[in-house]
């Protein structure tokens, strides 16, 4: 049974959810890309941040990883 209701506007298929999912994305995105070129890495590692298990998997690699933009003191 189909009924309406305030739920069913918010389906896969409602345009709502699509903007609030690309509005998350660009969110996360955009800086996470920035600090990453910041940083010395690729921007493009900003997509192992929407991939569940290798985004912590990232997380960590990153955070141990020998920085190439960073100065020698």
């Amino acid at each position: 049974m189909m009924g309406g209701g305030w739920m069913y506007e918010y389906g896969y298929y409602s345009p709502f959810h699509w903007f609030g999912f690309i509005l998350m994305v660009v969110v996360v995105a955009y800086p996470a890309g920035r600090i990453l070129g910041r940083m010395g890495f690729s921007p493009l590692w900003t997509i192992l941040a929407f991939v569940p298990g290798l985004n912590l998997i990232a997380l960590w690699v990153l955070a141990f990883a020998d920085w190439p933009g960073r100065r020698a003191n």
